[in-house]
């Protein structure tokens, strides 16, 4: 009967409840008092009655606001929460009803906008999949025709900043350090050498040739630097000077849209800047234990997001050695055995890789604080510090769909419609990308909230922190 009334009337009937209510504990505390009264004093009577009509009300009101909050509040949040997914994370999929069955026409009214979204979206992306189709082979045949050229190949945008790199690019700059779209040339290259080389390429606007060194100076490169329309270059390394394995073929790496970012930009106030502006290295760890300050990494997988997608050829997905056993508890979770990490690296010199990998970027993690204590540990023994700037997407589920809700790993991908391959749960890449994936969809979410700067996210999450320490 309830389910046939108005969202007014509901509330409404809220508000008698509490009146009638109210007026009700008055009459029974009344009732006793007047009672006390005749045995004792009218004062000691009406003292009573008081006291006693404080508590019924105040307990008729705790009681009127749980069911509020159940049947009208939470599922209020539940509703804007699966509409803001649909129409800025692009999941499809009918609205809980069920959950908003008190909430009278809200609930169908919220299911006939999430359709003709979806309806929306459906046309949109027919009428875009052709040419999308057509995009991609151009794609794959430039990447093939750019890996059989024998030179490496870097595009550096007006701020120095790495736009684009081929499989042979991509080679020359992993001897000098980990790939990363995004990142100063001069990570790599010695900026004196490649300053003089740049500023002649400013003053003549003709190619200019010279021997590039690394940063360390063990390394040189016979480079050409040919000036792009709006700004940058474009590197060309010769291949006779190069280390490269001829099976060493890896797809062609870039982001255009780096080209239009301001100069500057990167100087900007850490919180001050863009969800989008940010580049986002989101990784995971599988460990012999759940302890921190005893137990160690067995394997670490990372990713990297950039302008609001994942950047594919940018990863990690290193097995670690931890210098003891694996306990079987752990390996039945993570399918990591002894004999998988006997001969590789330790957490120091995958740490100092994963920390060049992550430099100027926002580090992500599902659960941060146990991830990050892993490295905090090895930090003094790695030589690194860690000092970026971090985000838990535990966190950010909490600030869009509310403390109530469960904020695992796998209730996140459910609800934002991202799958795990079940044979990549429960390892680092496997999880990491995972990770990725929603936080890629809870970017445009954090927007539509009004969440546009890396400094009013966090403010946010901070107060839902605290909000889910006090509820466990």
């Amino acid at each position: 009967m309830l389910s046939s009334l108005s969202l007014r009337v509901r509330i409404f009937l809220f508000f008698c409840l509490l009146g009638f209510g109210g007026l009700a504990s008055v009459g029974v505390a009344l009732w006793f008092g007047y009672g006390r009264a005749i045995e004792t004093t009218v004062a000691n009577g009406f003292t009573f009655a008081a006291i006693l009509a404080a508590f019924l009300i105040l307990g008729l009101t705790v009681s009127i606001w749980l069911l509020f909050d159940e049947n009208v509040a939470k599922p209020i949040e539940r509703l804007a929460a699966q509409m803001r997914t649909r129409a800025h994370a692009g999941v499809d999929g009918a609205l809980d009803m069920q959950a908003a069955r008190y909430l009278g026409d809200l609930a169908p009214a919220a299911s006939a906008v999430a359709q003709q979204l979806t309806d929306t979206a459906l046309t949109t992306a027919q009428a875009i999949a052709s040419e999308t189709a057509r995009l991609t082979a151009e794609k794959a045949r430039l990447t093939a025709l750019l890996t059989e050229i024998p030179v490496a190949t870097i595009l550096v945008g007006p701020s120095g900043q790495i736009v684009l790199y081929d499989g042979q690019g991509a080679e020359v700059l992993a001897q000098l350090g980990v790939p990363r779209l995004n990142a100063q040339i001069t990570d790599y290259f010695d900026p004196s050498s490649l300053g003089a080389a740049v500023s002649k390429l400013g003053r003549t606007g003709m190619d200019v040739t010279f021997t590039a060194q690394s940063q360390d100076g063990t390394q040189s490169f016979d480079t050409k630097l040919k000036p792009m329309d709006g700004g940058g270059y474009l590197m060309v390394i010769d291949s006779q000077t190069l280390d490269i394995s001829p099976d060493a073929a890896r797809p062609l790496v870039y982001d255009f849209d780096l080209l239009e970012q301001r100069k500057g930009a990167a100087e900007m106030d850490i919180l001050d800047r863009p969800l989008r502006s940010l580049c986002y290295s989101v990784f995971d760890t599988e460990t012999t234990g759940l302890l921190p300050h005893k137990d160690d990494v067995v394997q670490l997988g990372a990713v990297r997001v950039l302008n609001g997608r994942i950047i594919e050829g940018e990863q990690i997905n290193q097995l670690v050695d931890p210098g003891r056993p694996i306990p079987p508890g752990s390996t039945k979770v993570h399918k990591v055995t002894d004999a998988m990490v006997r001969g590789q690296p330790d957490i120091r010199k995958v740490g100092k890789r994963f920390h060049d990998f992550s430099r100027d970027a926002v580090i992500v993690a599902h659960n941060a604080p146990f991830d990050m204590a892993f490295l905090h540990r090895q930090a003094k023994d790695t030589g690194v510090t860690w000092d970026h700037p971090i985000l838990d997407t535990v966190l950010l589920s909490a600030v869009l769909f509310g403390a109530s809700e469960r904020h695992t790993l796998d209730a996140l991908c459910e609800r934002l419609n991202v799958t795990i391959p079940t044979e990549l749960r429960h390892t680092a890449l496997g999880d990491a990308r995972a990770t990725a994936e929603v936080l890629v969809k809870m970017l445009p979410m954090l927007e539509a909230r009004g969440l546009i700067t890396f400094g009013q996210v966090i403010e946010e999450t901070r107060r839902h922190g605290r909000l889910l320490e006090d509820l466990n």
